[in-house]
């Protein structure tokens, strides 16, 4: 027999957040406000959050945007977002080579949105046509000589200045299509209650708006570039301009 707490507990809406350095204003919010009473708060890499709201075993998720057909019935639930206008300064194509020289690319096993994009790049805007190689938990060593890779997240920052070409996949898709570019968006699988629904955004805007409460947990980034990069790299707004880039992706998505 369930007890009490274990009922509530079952109760509780879930949600998934990516857990890297993007996502802690959201996750500071969700903590720091009542919403965290009602709420069974879970932090993954952005494919497990993809494959938990596909399987339905959380309600709302911080979802990658290459994920969205793959849902049934889905609903997008606020006007924030992890997004960037330009660069994003933490997600990548490392290589050794120029981009004609390449011969294989390794795709970052976190990934999909990202992966898609860089494919999505290379046919029609770079005019390469590598390998494809998924990968596994340890690829990063792998990226040498003609073999680029794709590396997304807080495991990006240190890497920088570790490779001769660095190709920030934001900026050339701003290059390729003028457009900001969205990585993840908050999705649910089931219609929700509006009250809930506010409260939850209330919940992200919180934290938004206190990011300079918040602790740099990178090694890899000072306290100016942590600052920097929440505040000026990632775009969090949800916006007419970023809706239109959802749509486009999604379109070229289709064609790969």
């Amino acid at each position: 027999m369930e007890t009490s707490k274990n009922i509530l507990i079952s109760n509780r809406i879930k949600i998934s957040v990516v857990s890297y350095i993007n996502s802690l204003p959201f996750i500071y919010g969700l903590e720091n406000s009542d919403i965290i009473n009602n709420i069974d708060l879970q932090k993954d890499i952005p494919s497990d959050c993809a494959k938990k709201l596909i399987d339905k075993k959380v309600d709302i998720g911080l979802i990658p945007v290459a994920a969205l057909p793959k849902i049934e019935q889905y609903e997008i639930i606020s006007d924030f977002c992890i997004g960037a206008e330009n660069k994003v300064d933490s997600v990548f194509l490392f290589s050794n080579v120029d981009l004609k020289f390449i011969d294989t690319i390794l795709l970052d096993y976190q990934s999909n949105t990202s992966n898609n994009l860089t494919k999505i790049l290379a046919k029609f805007f770079w005019d390469i046509s590598p390998k494809w190689k998924n990968t596994k938990s340890e690829y990063i060593s792998r990226i040498k000589n003609n073999t680029a890779g794709v590396v997304i997240g807080d495991r990006a920052f240190d890497l920088k200045n570790k490779y001769k070409f660095v190709y920030d996949l934001s900026q050339e898709w701003y290059k390729f299509t003028k457009l900001p570019f969205v990585f993840a968006l908050w999705v649910s699988n089931k219609s929700l209650a509006t009250e809930f629904v506010d409260e939850f955004n209330s919940a992200l805007n919180f934290g938004l708006i206190n990011i300079d409460k918040l602790n740099n947990i990178s090694p890899a980034l000072s306290d100016k570039e942590f600052n920097a990069y929440l505040t000026k790299s990632i775009k969090y707004k949800l916006d007419d301009e970023k809706r239109k880039a959802i749509k486009l992706y999604l379109k070229f998505l289709a064609k790969i």
